[in-house]
């Protein structure tokens, strides 16, 4: 058996599996053994060399993508946020609203640990009247 005009490589598995199993099967390995641009050289010579580990022929570069694309979906994503001045000037953002708060925890807390001896002196001194009390009651 082996590749068939109609079917192309999914005619190894004869009239097996089915013909959706068949055609999805087709769709992936396409995809997986096609060149690829390279991220670090910019040539076309990107293979795959195990699920999720690809290789460039040029510049012998090796990393680590999705399990049939070197390219995810998420990572398509995340690299377009990040690439946006928009996302960078969010994030400046972001990072002076995260000092701000950490200064008013801090403030915060200076404020409680001043404001513990204070509570217990005064509660000090209302033991002590009651101590005062009890005895000019006994007396």
């Amino acid at each position: 058996m082996g590749n068939t005009k109609k079917v192309r490589k999914a005619g190894r598995f004869g009239s097996r599996y089915g013909v959706g199993i068949r055609k999805r099967l087709l769709k992936v390995e396409d995809k997986q053994e096609k060149n690829y641009v390279c991220p670090f050289c910019g040539f076309k010579k990107v293979k795959r060399k195990a699920a999720g580990l690809y290789t460039c022929g040029k510049c012998h570069a090796s990393f680590a993508g999705g399990a049939y694309l070197p390219i995810t979906l998420p990572g398509s994503i995340i690299k377009k946020t990040v690439a946006q001045k928009s996302f960078v000037a969010k994030n400046k953002d972001f990072d002076e609203m995260i000092v701000k708060a950490s200064e008013e925890s801090e403030k915060e807390t200076e404020e409680k640990k001043e404001d513990k001896p204070v509570k217990k002196e005064a509660e000090k001194k209302k033991e002590e009247k009651k101590k005062e009390n009890k005895k000019k009651g006994k007396k």
